[in-house]
């Protein structure tokens, strides 16, 4: 994007022949998945609808076998369907994943996909960028070196020649700038105007006696960048980047006692400090310069034959929330790996620091990355915890790899060739503050503060949805459950209808809905990352949840039956009221047993205080029905006695000790 400034253009290509056109055709060939949610609920969602059907066809036979009318069989069946169905499942899903949303979004997580919330629950890999996700992206210089010294950079000195040059370097082959205090800019050219302030220089001051006559912008791929000054009156060429770019390119160093041949001593000892630096996380700048003519052009054949001065070392120090947030996702089974710019070495340094690189891990470039095949990949990709200097071909390669092992992938990024990768990834975390337009249009998650620490945050809020999701799909299947054996066992046993269609339709959109939404709003519990992230292809209607079901439905279908029974002596009428009371305020009583895994008194009975005032709301619903005459006649409620409330509290109750005590039995 050309903001200012004057330019001859040459145009070489135009739309999808451009590099942007190149990144274009990436995210085009790049298909988006479904979340595991969204599989998990399509095949749940089949497999139910084909059970219901099949109990509502059985019971519509039962019915006609008992000589009811064909029309009221076929209303009593179609009616238990509609009860049977969780029609409020689509709507508390969406409800809770909102409230998800609205809870990372306090904790600088923005999330732009409501389905990503969920998925987030899963990630197994976060592959996440260095600069300023895990560190601070605040660069500082630590040390130089220069005619074979180490020294601090405050010991330079603008009155030695040696030291002269290469502060010239630093400040004019410079884009940054500082404005009101604030540096505007790259933080690796920042922080070297940062380190000229310290020893009392004005980077203005120098720029404004020695105008830049010409320069060659850095780029990733020649990992340099030239200018062309007046230096002491003499056309002078300087050049900073990569030192492995820039040694093969220089003929000659400057010394304390002037200009000579480089020799391949001088070369080693200069590879070999910068090995040091490097395995002390530090990354480093090369510095050279060499006479030009005069003219207000340069060319890439320019770039040779230089004067080699001196390294500077610089370190963008580890967030301090990282190391803690690696560990954290370890803890939660979750592989971190590091994606940089930087030399393998430093970056390599700096993931055994911050804990993300581990003895028998690897690390690799982009290059060894092209250079291996996609079942070599896929072999080796569980051991690779660091990337350097990678394509955003390689980014998408790694998502892939690791997609075909069954993981769920976030991927984090912050520049336009970053888009692609984070599109095919399951999770694409952009960076809210150094991010590009394309890359936040491109992912499902925008960072607002940039932090690696804040992904793990979601990824425990994004398991917490998902638990109150399931827990949420229990209460309402486990109180369907026992709603279809009740009617079930009349029909078998060829008794009166236990529920009249309005009953059914009563417990199902109004007394279940508000239970359902208050445990979506269930709080974290503490153990949420201890565990692994769970199998994105294992179903909701798994074994142990259709057992758990079937336990919990009968338990609460057998309490109603019994007070059926009581209710019987008394008539269908008043069996038929008792049923319907019971269940519903059983299935009220069974909201706290779905909050969690663990008793009542283990997560607090107050910890959620949606989930009471649901059980109240609820509660007043069944007493308007039950005590006001006009809405008891519409729910064809019978004349009951103190006896048959007491009865009917006692009986919805019951369930939930027996499933309380289940719990702390199973918990200890």
């Amino acid at each position: 994007l050309v903001t200012y400034g004057r330019a001859t253009v040459v145009v070489t290509g135009t739309g999808m022949n451009t590099e942007i056109g190149k990144i274009a055709a990436l995210m085009n060939a790049t298909k988006e998945k479904k979340t595991p949610l969204q599989i998990s609920l399509d095949q749940f969602s089949s497999r139910l609808a084909m059970v219901i059907m099949a109990i509502s066809v059985i019971v519509f036979g039962l019915s006609l076998w008992r000589r009811m009318p064909i029309l009221d069989s076929l209303m009593f069946a179609v009616a238990l369907a509609v009860a049977a169905i969780p029609e409020a499942l689509s709507s508390i899903v969406t409800i809770v994943q909102a409230m998800g949303t609205q809870k990372m979004a306090k904790e600088n997580a923005i999330i732009k996909e409501l389905k990503a919330v969920e998925s987030l629950g899963c990630v197994s890999v976060i592959c996440s960028d260095k600069t300023g996700t895990l560190t601070q992206n605040k660069m500082t210089v630590q040390q130089v070196y220069i005619d074979g010294n180490t020294l601090e950079p405050k010991e330079l000195d603008l009155k030695n020649q040696l030291h002269r040059y290469l502060l010239y370097n630093a400040i004019l082959t410079n884009d940054s700038s500082v404005v009101d205090g604030k540096g505007i800019g790259d933080p690796t050219e920042y922080c070297l105007l940062e380190m000229v302030r310290k020893i009392d220089l004005d980077e203005e001051f120098f720029r404004g006696v020695m105008p830049r006559l010409a320069e060659i912008p850095f780029d990733s791929d020649r990992k340099l960048m030239s200018t062309k000054y007046m230096l002491h009156g003499e056309p002078t060429m300087m050049t900073k980047g990569a030192l492995d770019v820039l040694l093969d390119r220089t003929t000659r160093i400057r010394t304390g006692d002037g200009v000579r041949p480089i020799t391949q001593e001088d070369k080693e000892a200069i590879l070999a400090k910068n090995m040091e630096f490097s395995e002390n996380g530090l990354r480093v700048l090369a510095f050279a310069y060499k006479e030009a003519d005069a003219s207000y052009s340069l060319t890439l054949e320019d770039e040779n034959d230089y004067i080699f001065t001196g390294l500077i070392s610089m370190m963008d120090p580890p967030r301090e929330e990282s190391k803690a947030a690696v560990v954290d996702a370890k803890r939660a089974g979750i592989k971190p790996v590091m994606i940089t710019g930087d030399h393998k070495i430093t970056a390599t340094a700096i993931a055994k620091q911050i804990g993300i690189f581990e003895e028998g891990d690897i690390a690799v470039t982009g290059v060894e990355l092209d250079a291996m095949s996609d079942d070599e990949l896929f072999e080796k990709i569980s051991s690779i915890s660091v990337y350097a200097r990678v394509s955003p071909e390689n980014k998408i390669r790694i998502v892939n790899a690791w997609q075909k092992k069954g993981n769920i992938v976030a991927m984090t990024g912050d520049g336009v060739n970053d888009a692609p990768a984070l599109k095919k990834a399951d999770i694409g975390v952009a960076m809210g503050i150094t991010g590009t337009e394309v890359s936040k249009d491109a992912s499902a998650m925008i960072l607002t503060d940039d932090n690696f620490a804040t992904i793990i945050k979601a990824v425990a809020n994004g398991r917490n949805v998902y638990r109150n999701i399931k827990n949420s799909i229990k209460f309402l299947l486990s109180g369907n459950m026992a709603g279809i054996l009740s009617v079930l066992y009349t029909s078998i046993f060829a008794l009166p209808v236990p529920f009249a269609p309005v009953h059914l339709l009563f417990m199902n959109l109004l007394t279940d809905s508000l239970p359902a939404i208050a445990i979506g709003m269930e709080p974290p519990e503490d153990n949420l990352l201890s565990k692994k992230p769970r199998d994105p292809k294992e179903s909701i209607l798994n074994k142990s949840f259709m057992i758990e079901l079937l336990l919990q439905g009968g338990l609460i279908a057998l309490c109603t039956m019994i007070a059926f029974h009581i209710g019987l002596a008394g008539g269908p009428a008043l069996a038929s009221t008792m049923a319907f009371a019971t269940l519903t305020m059983a299935r009220l009583f069974h909201g706290f047993n779905c909050r969690s895994d663990s008793s009542i008194f283990k997560i607090g009975f107050m910890s959620n205080k949606a989930s009471i005032g649901a059980f109240a709301a609820g509660t007043v619903l069944l007493m308007l029905v039950m005590f006001v005459p006009f809405l008891g006649k519409l729910f064809e409620i019978a004349a009951f006695s103190t006896e048959n409330i007491l009865a009917i509290i006692g009986l919805a109750f019951v369930p939930t000790v027996i499933i309380q005590l289940a719990k702390i039995v199973k918990n200890r």
